[in-house]
C-alpha cells in the first residue's frame, strides 16, 4: 500500500494518491490530471475510484477529466445529487481497492454530502482518514457555505457537523492518521494548523473545536469570526456539481499567442480584462494600461476568484516568458476558463512595438517614513484584520483587500493616500485595481509593513496574532 499527498500551497489543498497491488483511487483531485495520469503509468496502476469528499467549492476538481482520461468510477457520499455518472455511495459501504478497503462514513455540516473515507489497511486496521473538509488540523470546516442549498442556519449545520465529529470520527482510535482537503492560508476554516498531516489522537487534544464541552459551544466556537467567503466560491462548486469543459480544450484556447497589435485589437473589441500574472516588482515598472496585477508568485488563484469573481469573464494574459501553461492551469483551477489569448514575447514585445505603458507609484519604506505625517496623511491598510491588529501604522485605515470592490467607492480619488500590505504583494494588486478603475492619487510602498515595521516609522503596540485567533 502506497499513500501519497499531493498538497497544492497556491490553494492550500491536498490531493491523495493510494496505490495497492496493481490499483489506485484518488481522492479530491485538481483540475490538471496529467500529474495522476504520470503517476498511474509509472507505477503501472489502474485507476478504479476518484473518490471526491464533497461539491468543492474553493477549486475546480478534476474528477470528470480523470474518469474520461481513465474510465474509473467518481465516488461522492450520501445525498450527493451530480449532474454527471457517478456512485452516490451509502453510509458505511466499502470500497475495495488492491488489498485495501475504505469505508465511506458519512459526516454532513460543512455540507449535506460531505463525507469522510477511512482507510483499512491490508490486515482490516483502520490506517487514515482523508476527512475532506470535515476535519482540519487545528480546525474544522466552515458550517456556512451550504446554508443556502441546504435551507439551513450556519448553526443548524454546525449542530450536524458536532454531531458527525462525534459519532463518527472520534470514536476512531488515536493513531488513525489525519488527510484534510486543506491547510493553513485556505478560505474553508478559520484557524488551521501549517502542518498537512496528524494523527487524530494529537487532534484530539489538542483541536479547539473537538475540545468544546457540550453541542452549544461546539456551534458558538466554529461559528464565530467566521469571514464572508470569497464571491467565487458558489460557481465552482456548480461546475463541480453539474460539469465543465475539459481542460485540455481550456488550456488549448488560451495559448493562443497574440502579437501586441492583436492583443490590442483583441483587448479593444472585447471586454478582456487584462490580467498581468508578473511579479509586482517588475509590474510596477511598466505594464499595459489597465491591467490588473495578480502576480503568480503568491496566493494567485484565490485572489483571482476573490476579486474578479465572474467566471465568465474574458481574459488576457501578459505573464513572463514561459509561464503561459502556468498562468492558464492556475486560473483553471478556480474555474477561470475563457482566457482568449496571451501576449506573445511577454511585456517587453509590448515595449518594443512601441505601444502605450503605464507605471505605478511606488516608494520605499525609509523614504515614506522620512515623509509622511502620520497625523495628517491618509493610509490604507490592505492586510487581513488579524494582521492590522496585530501591528500597524498608526492612523492607518485598515481596508483588506478581499473587499475592495467594496471600499473603492469611499475613496476619493482627489485626496492623495498611501497604500501598503505585508511585503508588496497585494497593495500592488489593490494598486494596479485602483488605477484600473480611475484612481491615480496615491502611493505605493515597497516591502509593505516586513520594511516599514524596521523604520522608526510610529507604530501600534505589537500583539501576537494567535492571541487575535485565538477562540
Amino acid at each position: 500500500m502506497k499513500i501519497e499527498q499531493i498538497y497544492t500551497g497556491c490553494l492550500a489543498q491536498g490531493a491523495y494518491y493510494i496505490t495497492s497491488n496493481g490499483e489506485a483511487a484518488i481522492v479530491d483531485p485538481l483540475r490538471e490530471v496529467k500529474p495522476y495520469l504520470d503517476r498511474l503509468e509509472k507505477d503501472g496502476v489502474q485507476l478504479k475510484y476518484i473518490f471526491e469528499t464533497h461539491f468543492h467549492a474553493d477549486f475546480v476538481s478534476g474528477h470528470l477529466d480523470l474518469k474520461a482520461k481513465t474510465g474509473a468510477t467518481i465516488v461522492y457520499g450520501p445525498t450527493a445529487v451530480a449532474g454527471f455518472e457517478c456512485i452516490t455511495a451509502k453510509d458505511n459501504e466499502i470500497f475495495i481497492v488492491g488489498d485495501i478497503a475504505i469505508k465511506v462514513l458519512h459526516t454532513p455540516g460543512h455540507t449535506m454530502e460531505s463525507t469522510t473515507y477511512l482507510l483499512k489497511d491490508e490486515h482490516g486496521k483502520d490506517h487514515c482518514i482523508f476527512s475532506g473538509d470535515t476535519l482540519f488540523l487545528g480546525d474544522v470546516g466552515r458550517p456556512d457555505l451550504a446554508q443556502k442549498a441546504a435551507n439551513m442556519t450556519k448553526e443548524e449545520l454546525a449542530g450536524l457537523l458536532y454531531d458527525s465529529l462525534m459519532n463518527k470520527i472520534m470514536p476512531l482510535e488515536d493513531d488513525v492518521i489525519v488527510y484534510p482537503a486543506h491547510g493553513a492560508g485556505s478560505a474553508c476554516g478559520k484557524n488551521m494548523m501549517k502542518e498537512t498531516v496528524d494523527s487524530l489522537g494529537n487532534q484530539k487534544r489538542i483541536n479547539y473545536a473537538l475540545n468544546q464541552p457540550d453541542r452549544e459551544s461546539f456551534i458558538k466556537a466554529v461559528t464565530d469570526g467566521l469571514l464572508p467567503p470569497p464571491g467565487y466560491f458558489g460557481m465552482n462548486v456548480q461546475m463541480n456539481k453539474k460539469g465543465y469543459e475539459s481542460f485540455d480544450t481550456v488550456l488549448k484556447n488560451g495559448m493562443n499567442a497574440l502579437s501586441p497589435d492583436e492583443f490590442e485589437t483583441a483587448a479593444e473589441n472585447s471586454e478582456a480584462l487584462i490580467l498581468d500574472t508578473r511579479a509586482n516588482t517588475d509590474f510596477y515598472r511598466g505594464f499595459i494600461p489597465q491591467s490588473v496585477n495578480i502576480g503568480l508568485n503568491g496566493d494567485f488563484a484565490p485572489w483571482v476568484g476573490a476579486l474578479i469573481i465572474d467566471g465568465n469573464q474574458p481574459i488576457l494574459l501578459v505573464t513572463d516568458l514561459g509561464k503561459e501553461e502556468e498562468s492558464l492551469t492556475r486560473l483553471s483551477r478556480v474555474g477561470f476558463d475563457h482566457v482568449i489569448g496571451h501576449l506573445k514575447g511577454g511585456f517587453d514585445s509590448w515595449m518594443k512595438a512601441g505601444k502605450e505603458a503605464d507605471t505605478v507609484d511606488r516608494i520605499s519604506a525609509e523614504s515614506f517614513a522620512e515623509n509622511a505625517d502620520v497625523n495628517r496623511e491618509t493610509i490604507i491598510d490592505v492586510r487581513k484584520e488579524t494582521e492590522y491588529a496585530a501591528e500597524h501604522v498608526n492612523n492607518a485605515y485598515n481596508k483588506p483587500l478581499s473587499y475592495i470592490n467594496d471600499w473603492i467607492k469611499d475613496i476619493n480619488p482627489e485626496d492623495h493616500f498611501y497604500l501598503y500590505c505585508a511585503g508588496g504583494y497585494r497593495s500592488m494588486i489593490a494598486a494596479s485595481v485602483l488605477q484600473s478603475r480611475g484612481y491615480r492619487n496615491f502611493t505605493e510602498i515597497a516591502g509593505g509593513y516586513t520594511a516599514i515595521s524596521k523604520t522608526n516609522i510610529p507604530k501600534s503596540d505589537f500583539i501576537c496574532q494567535s492571541k487575535i485567533l485565538k477562540v
